[in-house]
């Protein structure tokens, strides 16, 4: 019986349908029959396990697995004037949607972004056109509404080719404000938006929202500082209290200072590319940390030159997750900045050997 249960919600999965077994989540308020077809409704209303799993996914537990089924859902009472909007199945796109939908009765369809934002899944070609067109003739949708309008996210632009979307599927795309929050006003002036709603904006609370992420995903920086730092220790007997716990602490604030501090003070940090701001800030906290700690001067240049590049590449990953940077730009970047900084850690790691040898 198991296994002819799933093999009709594969089969429902493929032809675009939500199968009910599998939506037997808080999140689903209900089903409606429209159209001869069961559509679950979804709350607009986020519930404690709606944040517990965003506070989960903010730091990378089981985020590549949250996840909704794609296909079509409904918010409030729709009918076949209600509009379409359409998100991806990451979970935290498809809350952030549903939460600024409160009051409207509307359609929302779901793409199959393998789990990733619009964003990001709009650069991989998730988001893109081809999906979307499948996913309208999978879920029918032409019987569902009357229009052929298409409300999809700003952010996904770069993914879809709205002609192309006409021209295969008869539906004419419509592009709404960037944040989901500003609907309602874009809806209430005629789906006109202003210049705020059309500005991507990069605050210190949507820069520190996604710092987690990069913050957990630089964990192999603390074995590898604790390595570096048994390279400061003398052969005497106060060797970690005299030179390695010093080095370790020094060694060990990358961590923070790349994931953490790199994106609050990302705005304010000189230059333009984020291998030099990250060049900058992890001197910085190198040379204060020396001095903190009273690092020898052999020991605090080599804890500069290794510290130097350790920030720096914690930095040029974070433009990933940024409106500052485009992806040629980005590959451009790791070119050239890649070999300065190997050599800046080599010549870090060789000189705090050969001041342990030395014994200074």
């Amino acid at each position: 019986m198991n296994l002819l249960s799933n093999r009709a919600s594969a089969i429902l999965h493929q032809a675009g349908f939500v199968a009910l077994d599998d939506l037997k989540t808080p999140w689903v308020e209900r089903f409606m029959l429209y159209a001869g077809r069961t559509i679950p409704v979804v709350r607009t209303r986020l519930q404690q396990s709606d944040r517990w799993g965003t506070l989960k996914a903010r730091w990378d537990i089981g985020r590549m697995h949250y996840k909704i089924l794609p296909g079509l859902y409904a918010v409030g009472a729709p009918g076949p004037d209600s509009p379409v909007f359409v998100t991806g199945n990451y979970k935290m796109s498809f809350d952030e949607l549903r939460s600024n939908l409160e009051g409207l009765s509307a359609w929302v369809l779901s793409l199959d972004t393998k789990g990733i934002n619009v964003w990001c899944a709009a650069g991989k070609g998730t988001f893109g056109t081809d999906e979307l067109v499948s996913r309208i003739m999978s879920v029918k949708l032409a019987l569902i509404v009357t229009h052929r309008v298409l409300i999809l996210p700003q952010l996904g632009a770069s993914g879809i080719s709205a002609p192309e979307v006409a021209r295969r599927s008869g539906f004419r795309v419509q592009w709404g404000p960037v944040r989901a929050r500003d609907i309602p006003a874009w809806l209430a002036a005629g789906r006109e938006k202003t210049a705020a709603m059309r500005e991507v904006t990069f605050t210190l609370r949507e820069r520190m929202a996604i710092a987690p992420v990069e913050f957990v995903h630089a964990w192999p920086v603390i074995p590898a500082a604790l390595a570096m730092a048994a390279l400061y220790a003398l052969p005497a007997d106060e060797t970690w209290r005299g030179r390695a716990f010093p080095a370790a602490i020094v060694l060990l604030g990358v961590l923070p200072v790349g994931t953490l501090f790199f994106p609050a003070l990302l705005p304010w940090l000189p230059a333009k590319a984020f291998s030099a701001k990250g060049t900058f800030l992890g001197a910085v906290w190198a040379i204060l940390g020396s001095l903190l700690f009273h690092l020898s001067l052999p020991a605090a240049v080599s804890a500069v030159l290794i510290a130097t590049p350790a920030v720096a590449f914690l930095g040029m990953t974070f433009t990933g997750s940024t409106t500052f940077t485009c992806q040629p730009g980005a590959l451009i970047e790791v070119e050239k900045s890649f070999w300065p900084m190997l050599v800046s850690l080599s010549v870090g790691l060789v000189l705090a050997i050969v001041s342990r040898l030395v014994g200074v």
